[in-house]
């Protein structure tokens, strides 16, 4: 697999990393199946993923249990990124934002014990916490580099202002934000402001949580508890009308004798070589699947067909209001 450098000088990794939430949280199938979704992240560390995505959340906390489990005597062999701010441990461990310095020392240490290491690689904070300055934050991320407990820091679904206040406390390294053929937004303003200032892009649900693989074609496919049952994209008429970008997709697929997922994969690399998507699995077959978009070539007239689909019908989350401040 071709690896990129994320950020100005942030870790060497495969292009293509592997998302874990679904794994244990959220999706479909979730915490089923702990021993076959550890074979796949083995399997994916046989093709050249070495970026794993994780966070306290997703569980919460089985998720980071579970990579510790997976990756036991290989530590060297990964780059771990995960996740705080969605959990309060200064208040009762329950869900809600804190970027507090006092919760970025509490997180870590919890991260640290649940992975198994003494460092983590790339710690991203998971949404901004608008009671807490951001430069609070990173100030308490950038004594945690100093110490050696965290490599390199990120943040997810930021806006450029608060990405560029972070910045000038300390360098960030990444930023982890929702891109793909349907969702588009980071193309007006963030892309520009992490490349400007020399950050690396993670676009998250790079597949659309599974909906450009053209396999979601109904909602009776999924659980009843599946997070995808509440979002707006997969609501009733929305999804009927979003088929049409699946469609898109299947065409170019056909064309190039590649799969759905692997073409809006491709689609997402070709975007520059400062991209290293995530796409999130617990099957083998769908991991050697996506890591095989790495070899597949898009033409410009199907990179601009592609680029060409309309925006979806539907929010990409039924609140927004934490996103992308």
């Amino acid at each position: 697999m071709k690896k990129i450098t994320l950020g100005t000088d942030g870790p060497v990794i495969g292009r293509i990393g592997l998302g874990l939430m679904g794994m244990s949280a959220f999706y479909t199938g979730a915490a089923r199946d702990d021993e076959g979704a550890i074979r796949t992240i083995h399997r994916a560390l046989e093709l050249g993923v070495t970026f794993l995505d994780t966070a306290e959340i997703y569980g919460p906390y089985l998720n980071e249990e579970l990579l510790a489990r997976a990756i036991a005597g290989r530590r060297d062999e990964v780059v771990i990124a995960t996740k705080f701010g969605t959990i309060r441990h200064t208040v009762d461990d329950t869900g809600g934002l804190d970027g507090s310095a006092a919760n970025v020392r509490l997180s870590v240490e919890g991260s640290l014990r649940r992975l198994g290491t003494d460092h983590i690689d790339l710690y991203y904070q998971h949404r901004m916490d608008p009671a807490t300055p951001i430069e609070e934050t990173v100030g308490a991320l950038a004594e945690l580099i100093t110490e050696g407990k965290i490599l390199h820091y990120g943040l997810s679904e930021a806006a450029p202002p608060t990405i560029r206040r972070a910045h000038a406390v300390h360098p960030v390294t990444a930023l982890q934000t929702e891109y793909s053929l349907w969702t588009r937004d980071p193309e007006a303003e963030i892309l520009p402001t992490v490349r400007e200032l020399g950050i690396g892009f993670v676009p998250y649900s790079p597949l659309g949580r599974g909906f450009l693989t053209g396999a979601i074609r109904s909602l009776d496919q999924l659980d009843e508890s599946d997070f995808r049952r509440s979002n707006p994209r997969f609501a009733g008429d929305a999804l009927s009308a979003n088929l049409a970008i699946v469609e898109r997709v299947e065409a170019v697929a056909q064309d190039v004798g590649a799969t759905p997922a692997q073409v809006a994969l491709a689609w997402l690399l070709a975007q520059g070589d400062d991209i290293a998507p995530i796409p999130g699995t617990r099957r083998i077959v769908a991991l050697e699947e996506n890591v095989a978009a790495d070899a597949v070539v898009l033409s410009p007239e199907q990179i601009a067909a592609l680029g060409d689909v309309g925006a979806p019908v539907g929010d990409r989350y039924a609140d927004m209001s934490p996103l992308n401040r």
